[in-house]
């Protein structure tokens, strides 16, 4: 089957993408809203982009009235958020997180996840999440149905038993994200096995055989 995405109609592309695309790792966005309440919202468009500078992306549609959801809105006006990632423990609290609440309800409080202020930016972290990141809005990239927010991260927290001994690498008993398919389906990394690569002489040596 071919599909032309200069022809098909954006429902769609959406389906297309978000079902053969995936796992996508879930960021569960916190903000500070206008009146100072802690905001929180579930974002499946959402990964890590770079290391040097330290970047996340974020992709927000608008409501269907066209304006901004609140976690856009209360970005472009702090340029601040975190990123609290979701694993099974949190995984009811985040579907919560994402009702569609009034713009000055605390979904934080709502759900009842704990929290505690980040260090660097005026937002609230969830504390038993295993691992969270602070961000400052790098630059936003605008589309008409569509923000990309690009965040720069200026701290993490991280759960000490998500890490091994030393510290260094995760620990893969202990952290095991959750990550959406597509429509309601999710899928959990406690299946996790090693991959390695093989030697480039031993490739080009078989792919010469191969070729005589």
């Amino acid at each position: 089957m071919e599909f032309d995405f200069t022809q098909i109609e954006a429902e769609g592309r959406y389906r297309l993408l978000t079902n053969f695309v995936g796992p996508r790792p879930i960021a569960l966005v916190t903000t500070r809203s206008a009146s100072g309440r802690a905001n929180a919202a579930p974002m499946s468009f959402f990964n890590v982009f770079s290391h040097e500078p330290p970047i996340v992306v974020l992709g927000i549609q608008p409501r269907l009235s066209g304006e901004d959801k609140d976690t856009v809105a209360n970005i472009r006006r702090t340029s601040e958020f975190a990123v609290n990632m979701v694993d099974m423990a949190l995984s009811q609290q985040m579907l919560v997180c994402g009702l569609a609440f009034e713009t000055d309800v605390d979904e934080l409080e709502i759900s009842g996840l704990p929290t505690a202020r980040c260090r660097q930016v005026d937002v609230d972290f969830v504390t038993n999440s295993p691992c969270a990141f602070e961000c400052r809005v790098e630059r936003l990239i605008e589309y008409p149905r569509r923000v990309l927010v690009l965040g720069q991260v200026v701290h993490m927290h991280v759960q000490r038993g998500c890490l091994d001994e030393a510290g260094r690498y995760v620990n893969p008993e202990t952290y095991q994200p959750i990550a959406r398919l597509h429509a309601d389906n999710y899928i959990t990394s406690d299946r996790q096995f090693v991959l390695k690569a093989p030697a480039i002489s031993e490739v080009l040596t078989t792919a010469k055989r191969a070729g005589q």
